[in-house]
């Protein structure tokens, strides 16, 4: 077994919440050692986030050039056009190994040592001694694996877990990697399939929906429930559904999954109505993705001695336990001594950037240092799809829920002049306020660029602006951005191009 080596605090999980949280802490003086068993960047830098972004220019720049260019006067014939996969997909995994490389020249900067390995938390701290973490290879990747080998063992004062989530599966029909996949496989097929099902119709789903579907695969989306989209607000979901159908997807909801039976081809699909679990169909297609959702994933990490708090309820049911979830200034502690979590790995939301703000508060409080730390109630959420999708706050139907007293602001892109200039007019703008008071209580786009439009969104609930603010701000003309400005008059009834 190597020797021992002590750290102020060991980081476990290289991702958007483990890396940041790393630099935070070694930029306020602690030495640091950051241990991934993949590739720096976790899951949203190299399976998420960044590369499918990639993958979805790649789309809409496709579709704009080759279905839409006659509309520009850039006619290109679809049967002159060769799309070479292996490159569609090759330019994602390129932008991956930059970034990869970015990180650890960060590492480097910042003095922060990083090993690659297996971690298992062996020892909380004690006045006795340190926190104590066995490393070893890593003889999985990001499903499952524990180490093997023999271990170098770190100690800490504190070890901060960033481990996140991983792809949930379905019981009767686990992912194998060819037919049946994830959002991994879905990344880096080898080849375009012919035709693909998609189980899930949040975030994840939508978006491959969206990419497969422009490059001509022929898509069909399963829904449990009524909606696409079903986190969204209604109004999103009824615009996304007459949309995403027109660019040629079947979107099935209200219809659930019940067998999926591989053969020679692919695999045969069992469809069934939620309502009265009535079998509708059985569907051939070459693959079935699964995008249900993700799970907590500290597979191994833990011994069994330490005792670590699981949530055996609620939305983070299955996830590593911390004061977050008691108390409004949390340290991310867990149940076990000099053992903190934050992100994916501690439940909903699940996103890159609470994960980021959650590491920074939870290395900033445990130096003594006062932070605002993450404000849940002004969380922004995307798909990547096109249009996208963006929102912030309530749903129309929560503040419903809640008895809230409420006036909706809506604005149709269909009359925007940038909209109709760059050729994107599908979507709306929509606000729900109070009344009287005008506070922004959630704010939901769907249209061109509305992941960077709910930027002014979300600093003004953030700031506590009121619609009145957001009218009398002066919006540049022509921009997307103004929608906004028209949306906060259609809440007051005041609206002028709608």
């Amino acid at each position: 077994m190597a020797q021992s080596k002590h750290y102020d605090l060991i980081v476990i999980g290289g991702g958007p919440g483990g890396y940041v949280g790393a630099i935070r802490a070694a930029q306020m003086g602690m030495t640091v050692c950051c241990i991934e068993r993949d590739k720096l960047g976790g899951v949203c830098l190299n399976w998420g986030c960044i590369p499918t972004k990639a993958l979805l220019h790649n789309a809409e720049l496709y579709v704009e050039a080759i279905r839409h260019g006659a509309t520009w006067g850039i006619e290109i014939k679809p049967e002159h056009v060769k799309v070479d996969w292996s490159k569609v997909i090759g330019r994602s995994r390129g932008i991956t190994t930059q970034l990869n490389n970015g990180v650890a020249f960060l590492f480097k900067k910042n003095k922060i040592d990083h090993l690659v390995g297996h971690a298992k938390i062996v020892a909380a701290k004690t006045a006795a001694g340190p926190c104590k973490v066995e490393v070893r290879k890593s003889n999985g990747t990001y499903y499952k694996g524990s180490g093997e080998g023999d271990a170098q063992v770190v100690t800490a004062d504190r070890v901060m877990i960033a481990t996140g989530a991983a792809p949930k599966q379905l019981p009767f029909a686990p992912c194998d990697g060819k037919t049946i996949i994830s959002s991994y496989e879905a990344m880096n097929l080898p080849a375009q399939p012919a035709s693909m099902l998609i189980i899930g119709s949040g975030a994840i789903g939508m978006e491959f929906a969206y990419f497969y579907n422009a490059f001509g695969t022929k898509v069909t989306v399963v829904e449990m429930q009524d909606r696409i989209l079903p986190i969204e607000d209604d109004d999103i979901s009824a615009a996304a559904t007459k949309t995403f159908t027109a660019q040629g997807m079947n979107l099935r909801v209200g219809t659930s999954v019940k067998a999926i039976e591989k053969n020679a081809k692919g695999a045969k699909v069992t469809l069934y109505e939620i309502k009265d679990e009535k079998k509708i169909e059985t569907i051939e297609v070459e693959v079935v993705l699964v995008a249900i959702g993700v799970g907590a994933r500290f597979e191994g990490l833990f011994d069994p001695s330490l005792g670590i708090r699981i949530c055996d309820s609620g939305p983070a049911k299955g996830h590593i336990w911390t004061d977050y979830r008691d108390t409004p200034e949390p340290k991310y502690q867990t149940s076990v001594a000099g053992i903190y979590a934050i992100g994916d790995v501690v439940g909903p939301p699940w996103l890159a950037h609470v994960s980021s703000e959650e590491a920074i508060a939870c290395v900033e409080r445990m130096n003594g240092h006062h932070t605002l730390g993450v404000d849940y109630a002004s969380i922004p959420g995307c798909t990547y799809c096109n249009p996208q999708i963006a929102s912030i706050g309530m749903t129309e139907r929560e503040a419903k829920a809640k008895g809230l007293k409420y006036k909706i602001g809506k604005y149709s892109l269909k009359a925007h002049g940038k909209a109709i200039a760059v050729g994107a007019t599908d979507g709306l703008v929509k606000l729900i306020t109070s009344d009287p008071y005008g506070e922004i209580l959630g704010a939901h786009i769907f249209g061109e660029d509305a992941s960077e439009l709910i930027g002014e969104l979300a600093l003004a609930k953030r700031l506590e602006a009121t619609v009145e603010d957001i009218i009398s701000t002066v919006h540049a003309h022509p921009t997307m951005h103004e929608a906004i400005h028209e949306a906060a008059l259609a809440a007051e009834g005041r609206v002028i191009h709608g």
